[in-house]
């Protein structure tokens, strides 16, 4: 749980978006809009995650997470993140890719034909059709 709780802490920081960095308005909040978005659909897969968790753990049977995704990365104390282009941009992101993917380990659906159509069907029941779009697809 205290991966989870270090998570819910990165997800949660101040974006650092510079409004200079943008020569309109328009792309400023479009990008904006796009780290509200992420930090929302990490909050609501936090939820269910930690939700899980704790189910798991009262089983006595705790629920196994990964140390990180591609730039993201869990140091056994905090969440270490290397953006690509910018930052503010990216970092919701990853944690959204992690969530996602640990979500995904934790159904344990089966590999073959038709896997990702019942993730997809999973993720659409649980979480709703924009998150099951932009995450599980």
């Amino acid at each position: 749980m205290e991966q989870l709780e270090a998570l819910r802490a990165f997800v949660a920081r101040r974006s650092g978006i510079e409004p200079g960095n943008y020569n309109d308005r328009q792309s400023f909040m479009s990008d904006y809009r796009r780290i509200l978005r992420d930090g929302r659909d990490a909050r609501v897969m936090l939820r269910y995650l930690e939700r899980a968790a704790r189910n798991a753990a009262e089983r006595g049977a705790p629920m196994p997470l990964p140390p990180g995704v591609n730039r993201l990365a869990w140091d056994g104390k905090a969440w270490d993140f290397t953006a690509c282009q910018y930052h503010p941009t990216e970092y919701r992101a990853a944690a959204c890719r992690w969530l996602a993917s640990t979500i995904v380990a934790h159904w344990d659906v089966p590999s073959g034909h038709g896997r990702w159509i019942t993730i997809a069907a999973n993720a659409r029941n649980v979480f709703g059709h924009g998150i099951a779009k932009r995450w599980f697809q």
